[in-house]
């Protein structure tokens, strides 16, 4: 390509350059290949199993071929049965069995580092872009990825953001080559941010609070609109089939209350996932979907517990947002978050925990349990909420989040109790696959241990 002797022209190849070279060197790439399909049957024998859904065998044996667990028992039952030939035998005496860690609200795969815009794609242009899937823009390459699954967490709810509706949530394994394989279920929800509808009548803000009220009124007023006219689509395509699609309004079907997608299957599966903490928010939410016959579950939930009883009318779960937070309010309490779980426990709320961090640090998941834990949750209601009831609220649980006869078998073992930091995660299965337990973070480890080794500083 010939570039002409022109200062602007030179300059502004030189900048897209210099962006190009930034992008390429900021796309992270995970170097870890993605584990083969199960060979033969694997039994875990001796180890501590926490089905989450029964109760817990203090000596077990959990069994799993192609994929699917086939045994959970007494590990007594060992002399009593036969193995064949291709089975390999795990010695998990002294150790815990779990299944794998779901953290149900992440970004896992859509930004890799925030600071640089070309590696994040967690946000949509548009304030209204239900067709959008998070699952599609996941980037399965992402060194984010092995960080989360070195310690546990093995699937994770991807939402992205920007906009009153900016898509739907999707369900992902933490492994696969491309996004199709690591995609267990691409729509797991609509993602509604809610607005505030509280006016505040603040001295920075330039609109006196009749204005702010009549702002409010407006927005609210425009979620249901664009209900509205997805209804309206509906009952127009189904007066006239050959009418021309609408990518927008098709994707909106399943949450308007029709009772049915335009397929015709089923839409009793579809749940709004609405963004909302204050005790206003949550109430106007809940009662929009209840209104129009929608299933939802409320992503935060700060105030949740003020509105506990209108949540068990509706059945309406909580994804709380996160554990390591400061209080909300100047005046609430120092354990505010802290103890948000075990006051939804207590009021009878349905409730599942994620992290408080969406990318880098979803690893931290069960701590952000254990914090639960020790601000009053049960222990086993810590390890369910970040296990089987993710599962259950976003629609997989006939799959994951237990150790069941039949379920996938994606499981880990640890050295000691999973909400215990000192613990260590040993081997981790997906859908039967033997995990590679490695990441940036590790090799980084090895790297400098051997130069300390070297230098004498450090013995084997």
């Amino acid at each position: 390509m010939k570039i002409r002797n022109d200062p602007d022209r030179l300059g502004l190849f030189a900048t897209m350059l210099a962006l190009l070279c930034v992008a390429l060197s900021a796309r992270a790439q995970d170097l870890i290949p993605s584990a083969p399909p199960q060979s033969g049957g694997v039994m875990l024998v001796g180890g501590t199993v926490h089905t989450v859904s029964g109760e817990t065998i203090k000596s077990g044996v959990v069994g799993f071929r192609e994929g699917r667990i086939t045994l959970v028992a007494d590990a007594s039952i060992m002399d009593k049965i036969s193995l064949t030939p291709d089975t390999k035998i795990i010695d998990a005496k002294g150790k815990h069995v779990y299944p794998g860690l779901f953290a149900p609200h992440t970004r896992l795969g859509l930004i890799e580092t925030e600071a640089v815009r070309q590696t994040r794609d967690e946000s949509e242009t548009g304030s209204y872009t239900p067709e959008v899937r998070a699952a599609v823009a996941v980037n399965p390459d992402s060194t984010l990825i092995p960080v989360a699954r070195l310690n546990g967490v093995l699937l994770a709810g991807v939402m992205n953001s920007g906009g009153r509706i900016p898509g739907r949530a999707s369900i992902i394994r933490l492994d696969g080559w491309t996004w199709e394989d690591m995609t267990v279920k691409d729509d797991a929800g609509l993602i509604v941010n809610w607005p505030g509808v509280r006016p505040r009548a603040d001295s920075w803000r330039s609109r006196p609070e009749g204005d702010e009220a009549e702002r409010i009124r407006g927005q609210l007023d425009e979620i249901g609109r664009f209900f509205d006219k997805a209804v309206a689509y509906a009952k127009a395509r189904r007066a006239d089939p050959d009418r021309p699609d609408d990518m927008r309004l098709d994707a909106m079907l399943p949450y308007c209350g029709l009772g049915q997608t335009q397929e015709g299957a089923p839409a009793s599966g579809a749940r709004l996932l609405i963004s909302a903490d204050d005790y206003d928010q949550i109430v106007s939410a809940v009662s929009f979907a209840a209104g129009r016959g929608v299933r939802a579950a409320i992503v935060g939930g700060r105030d949740a517990p003020m509105c506990a009883e209108l949540l068990k009318e509706h059945n309406v779960p909580v994804i709380v947002d996160g554990v390591y937070r400061f209080p909300k309010r100047a005046d609430s309490p120092y354990d505010e978050a802290f103890t948000l779980p075990a006051r939804l426990a207590g009021a009878g709320v349905r409730f599942c925990i994620g992290g408080a961090d969406h990318d880098g640090n979803v690893r931290n998941l069960a701590y952000e349990a254990a914090m639960a834990a020790r601000f009053g949750l049960d222990p086993d209601e810590a390890v369910r909420a970040i296990t089987l009831s993710p599962a259950e609220i976003l629609g997989v649980a006939d799959d994951y989040g237990s150790i069941e006869q039949g379920k996938s078998a994606t499981l880990i073992i640890t050295t000691g109790d999973v909400l215990e930091i000192p613990s260590n995660v040993e081997h981790a299965w997906i859908d039967g696959r033997a995990i590679i337990l490695e990441s940036k973070q590790t090799e980084l480890r090895d790297k400098y241990t051997e130069k300390y080794r070297q230098l004498g500083l450090i013995k084997d």
